[in-house]
């Protein structure tokens, strides 16, 4: 699986994110395009400890462990997905800034690709510093398919 940590990855996936404009439509789901570029910054914030996300339920905690390998390992996630809450976007964005930022915590992201220790991720539990990398990758892959790139 690829990896944000990667440079060449993290080029990749910067030139897919510019190969999007405000007419780009989504092949699955309901989001726009800056909903989706909206979007896609949750988890990477949420990995720097830029965002934080409600602790779910007990039972909840369980399910999403079952869940758990399928974040980084290489098979394609199903189209129409649920949302976690904390991810939502239902208002309108603007595609440019949108973009912008997605780019920039892209490569903020990457720049931790030393760093050895990582919070748990609330829902999920302890990753790997390389399992991070890989679910971020896996993320905007995920969405920039959904949009044609």
């Amino acid at each position: 699986m690829k990896s944000l940590f990667d440079s060449q990855t993290v080029t990749e996936v910067i030139e897919r994110i510019g190969q999007l404009n405000t007419s780009s439509q989504g092949q699955w789901g309901k989001m726009k395009v800056g909903q989706m570029l909206h979007h896609c910054q949750f988890p990477l914030r949420l990995a720097m400890g830029k965002y934080k996300m409600k602790k779910p339920n007990f039972f909840m905690k369980l399910l999403f462990k079952s869940f758990k390998k399928g974040m980084y390992d290489d098979k394609l996630w199903k189209h129409n997905l649920p949302t976690a809450k904390g991810f939502e976007v239902v208002d309108e964005k603007d595609f440019g800034p949108e973009k912008e930022n997605l780019i920039a915590l892209v490569n903020e992201f990457h720049l931790e690709k030393d760093k050895q220790t990582w919070d748990p991720h609330p829902a999920f539990g302890h990753f790997t510093p390389n399992q991070w990398g890989q679910m971020q990758y896996k993320h905007l892959d995920h969405h920039l398919r959904q949009f044609g790139v």
